[in-house]
């Protein structure tokens, strides 16, 4: 079914998928886990997948989040989250550039960008109200994602905040035990890879995560 108009998305708990970190339950057990946790977004991330295991894939998470409005957002892949219908696609510093993929993907769909610092903000600056939110960080020094820059910490988060109005949701490193502080610095939410992925209850890690979104926001 084609998009009729952009998903409302929350960033709360923003789940990135590691399909080595799943091991024998797959991607798309771990994910349907997770979600009965409280995950209110979810990124299919494979760099190594072939494109056809890909779209399958996401085609599949597609069927599994749609119902429960739960947007799948596709890392990189612009060919893969058209041919699955999937719900947008996130891009990095050096991926295809956003004005590039909005053109492609449509004005319905959500566009996420990472940045890392203030630098990277400003160089994406003419691109910003393509946007619709960021990924920053990484908080902490994280082995997920090898090729991710050095740790900006809160304060290098909280830096980025506000000095944006779009919004932000702090990644790398992220676990139960910093995501109180990065919502308090003015985070949307949390994304997570092995923080869940990992999990052997990705339910209930996700509801850890979840309960600690909502405590910090009473704070």
């Amino acid at each position: 079914m084609p998009h009729q108009e952009k998903p409302r998305f929350d960033l709360s708990v923003y789940l990135v998928t590691d399909r080595r970190l799943a091991g024998h339950r797959g991607v798309v057990e771990t994910v349907r886990r997770a979600i009965d946790g409280g995950v209110t977004l979810v990124q299919l991330r494979d760099p190594d997948a072939e494109g056809r295991a890909l779209v399958e894939e996401a085609r599949a998470l597609v069927a599994l989040l749609r119902p429960r409005g739960i947007p799948l957002i596709v890392n990189d892949r612009v060919d893969v989250a058209l041919a699955a219908e999937a719900d947008g696609v996130h891009v990095g510093q050096k991926d295809m550039h956003p004005a590039d993929v909005r053109r492609l993907i449509g004005p319905d769909r959500i566009l996420g960008l990472s940045v890392g610092s203030l630098a990277e903000l400003d160089a994406s600056a003419a691109a910003l109200d393509l946007i619709d939110y960021l990924g920053t960080g990484p908080v902490r020094r994280t082995a997920t994602k090898t090729d991710a820059g050095a740790a900006i910490g809160i304060a290098g988060l909280a830096t980025v905040i506000e000095a944006t109005t779009l919004p932000v949701v702090a990644i790398g490193g992220v676990d139960r035990t910093n995501t109180a502080a990065a919502v308090e610095a003015g985070a949307s939410g949390v994304a997570v890879v092995s923080a869940v992925m990992a999990a052997d209850d990705p339910a209930a890690a996700a509801r850890l995560l979840a309960e600690e979104v909502a405590r910090a926001r009473r704070l």
